[in-house]
């Protein structure tokens, strides 16, 4: 099958390149569609608990390639084809409107289809040295992808931000690989468990914490998270939909499979994920509260979801070390369903987003409002998608938020003081989490589609068409049918999870236990609760159909003429908490001062920015700069002195070896004294 796929993908690519604009957007998702067929069947197969297996050997020089499907792989599977497949098919009507950038067009398509391959095939290979190959592959497909619109300088400065950080995570992980396979001689993943078994407990700590590191980069943990914010708004919005649901959560596989491979002190290293997890959620969640721009409020909100999920899987390291059971289970159980419920809510508010730039031609909140009116289809599924990802019932946010929860309580019956302490801080930043993202969502569905237009009274704006429209609802009937029927869900993650627990003796159905009956009755109950309210306004609006209705204006509180900005801006929404949390996050204003009794003009406006950023980023850079302009004299457009400069290195390179060797020889000599 691995064959079969590649020659299809080969195909494809080629045929991409010379066909017209149209047919290469056709050729993506058909070619998308039938790897994600054929590799969602042998998935699916894998989860019922058969297993898949091919050794490729006979054509790479560096040894036999492994390539194994196991339950955790097939998790991941499913996962990224899911979302590859709505993404490739609201791209394909999302990109129409850029037709006439046939170039482009052509490299956007053999990098999806690229991305999509690596994507797979990281997933399920089983050698360092072909996954740093496809983990290249993944950082060069996301790159072209994300600088599409390429004449943009702002794309193209988040394009390379994004490239360099990637190769930064790719060299964490990279000398992780290359230090095994010094020890082993072999670039397999079973050599990272031959060299864990042969090792303390604490060097297999160490390795864990370095793959750990360029994985984290690759996810989005905070400090490592400064990417993020200005790839997602630069990319296509399906591209941002993709790089948020699924890009980022090739790095959370990363973490899981090492937590498989590497025999580690799960106790140490769930504390450190833990509560790097709940500083990525709370921070995140902090400043994507205050961002005026759409898609980087929702690429914040990825930074806080990644922390969710890091939650879970520091609280099931922690079971783990602990032994205990229902601890571990829950934790990862949580983690690993939160990668798919994020993947669907995240992916759908982008696609949203997305359908109100090409509405408006802008995501600036401040610009926006009312689109509701114009644009209803959009606004009820982002705020479907708003309810999921603050982890409301009955939708599936809640489903994994409450197994993580479910997980945390039960560290209370092992817990010591020590425990007390980060159980009382985890449980904090959770609540602090949940809070905060109810407070933006509300923000951002208010002031976006509701109330009155804004400063796009000039542009017609309309919903989007019905294929666009189509893959969103694909997303919403699949977080419905997560919030309807979580037993099934939760069973089908029952053998990844089994990878994770099998030496505390996991022989429990977790889809049997009562935490997941109470989640399915809350879900239904409140499903139930809204179909009332729907059928209540459906009799109302019948038995009132006849009923003459008589409209006027809205009191506008003694204004006569009361307009859109008499109405909240994002700003004003979130003044509270921005006043508040004003010492933690870096929020500059600008404002004219009132001097007048009766001023003319009034201007305030506030530019959220990241202190970590600015700390991690911004002054090593500036640093560096101010280094490298001490030389800028070298560069002084003289041939003579580049010649010059070319001899005096030909002539170190050979005196410094012989010099070297000189001073050795002096030492020894002394030595023997």
């Amino acid at each position: 099958m691995i064959n079969v796929l590649i020659v299809i993908l080969l195909f494809a690519i080629i045929t991409v390149l010379l066909v017209n604009t149209k047919a290469k957007g056709i050729i993506t998702v058909l070619t998308v569609f039938v790897i994600a067929f054929m590799s969602s069947y042998v998935s699916i197969r894998v989860l019922l608990g058969e297993n898949y297996e091919v050794l490729l050997s006979g054509t790479i020089t560096f040894g036999k390639v492994p390539i194994i499907i196991d339950s955790l792989s097939a998790w991941f599977i499913l996962t990224i084809n899911f979302t590859l497949v709505t993404g490739a098919i609201y791209g394909f009507n999302y990109m129409k409107k850029y037709r006439e950038k046939k170039n482009e067009i052509t490299l956007h398509c053999i990098a999806f289809l690229l991305i999509h391959f690596a994507l797979l095939g990281i997933s399920s290979v089983q050698n360092g040295f072909i996954f740093l190959l496809l983990w290249e592959l993944t950082a060069l497909s996301a790159f072209t992808l994300v600088i599409f619109e390429h004449e943009k300088p702002e794309t193209i400065s988040a394009g390379i931000n994004y490239l360099i950080q990637s190769h930064i995570s790719i060299v964490f992980i990279m000398l992780g690989f290359i230090y095994v396979a010094f020890k082993t001689g072999n670039y397999g993943f079973d050599a990272i468990i031959d060299f864990s078994n042969h090792q303390s407990t604490l060097a297999g700590t160490v390795l864990f914490l370095f793959f750990f590191t360029g994985f984290a980069i690759k996810s989005g943990f905070v400090p490592f998270h400064t990417w993020l914010p200005y790839a997602h708004p630069a990319a296509p919005s399906h591209v941002s939909g993709i790089m948020s649901g699924v890009l980022i959560k090739i790095g959370i596989y990363g973490i899981l499979r090492m937590l498989l491979l590497i025999k580690i002190d799960y106790t140490t290293a769930g504390y450190i994920i833990l509560f790097m997890s709940l500083f990525t959620g709370v921070y995140g969640v902090m400043l994507a509260t205050v961002q005026h721009n759409l898609k980087k409020l929702l690429a914040y909100h990825s930074v806080e979801n990644i922390g969710i999920i890091g939650i879970g899987i520091g609280i099931g390291c922690i079971g783990l070390g602990e032994a205990n059971r229902w601890m571990a289970i829950l934790g990862f159980s949580g983690a690993l369903l939160h990668t798919l419920n994020h993947s669907l809510f995240k992916s759908l508010l982008f696609y949203a987003a997305g359908n109100v730039l090409q509405a408006a031609h802008t995501v600036n909140i401040e610009r926006l409002g009312g689109i509701i009116k114009k644009m209803p289809q959009t606004a009820i599924l982002f705020l479907i998608a708003a309810l999921a990802i603050c982890g409301l019932p009955p939708l599936n946010g809640f489903i994994s938020e409450f197994l993580i929860f479910g997980g945390l309580y039960n560290w209370l019956y092992s817990a010591n003081l020590v425990s007390l302490i980060a159980i009382s801080f985890t449980i904090g930043g959770f609540v602090l989490i949940g809070g905060l993202a109810i407070l933006c969502f509300t923000k951002a569905f208010s002031i976006v589609f509701l109330g009155n237009e804004r400063d796009i009274t000039s542009v017609k704006i309309h919903e989007t068409g019905a294929w666009q429209l189509f893959p969103m609802y694909m997303v919403v009937t699949l977080m419905v049918l997560i919030g309807l029927f979580p037993s099934f869900f939760i069973s089908a993650l029952q053998k990844p999870v089994k990878l994770f627990t099998n030496n505390i003796a996991f022989n429990s159905n977790i889809a049997q236990v009562r935490i997941v009956d109470s989640l399915q009755n809350i879900n239904w109950l409140f499903f139930g609760l809204i179909l009332i309210v729907l059928v209540i306004l459906g009799l109302r609006k019948y038995f009132s159909r006849k009923k003459l209705i008589e409209s006027g204006p809205t009191w506008g509180c003694g204004y006569s003429t009361p307009g859109s900005k008499q109405q909240y801006t994002a700003s004003s929404y979130v003044r509270s908490y921005s006043k508040i949390a004003k010492p933690l996050l870096d929020i500059e204003k600008r404002e004219v001062e009132i001097m007048k009794v009766f001023p003319s003009k009034k201007h305030y406006e506030t530019d959220p920015y990241d202190k970590i950023e600015r700390f991690f980023i911004d002054k090593p850079l500036t640093l560096i700069n101010k280094i490298t302009n001490m030389f800028v004299f070298l560069q002084n457009g003289q041939l003579q002195r580049y010649i010059l400069y070319g001899i005096i290195f030909i002539i170190a390179v050979i005196s410094l070896p012989l010099i070297f060797d000189k001073f050795i020889m002096v030492i020894h000599f002394f030595n023997n004294l």
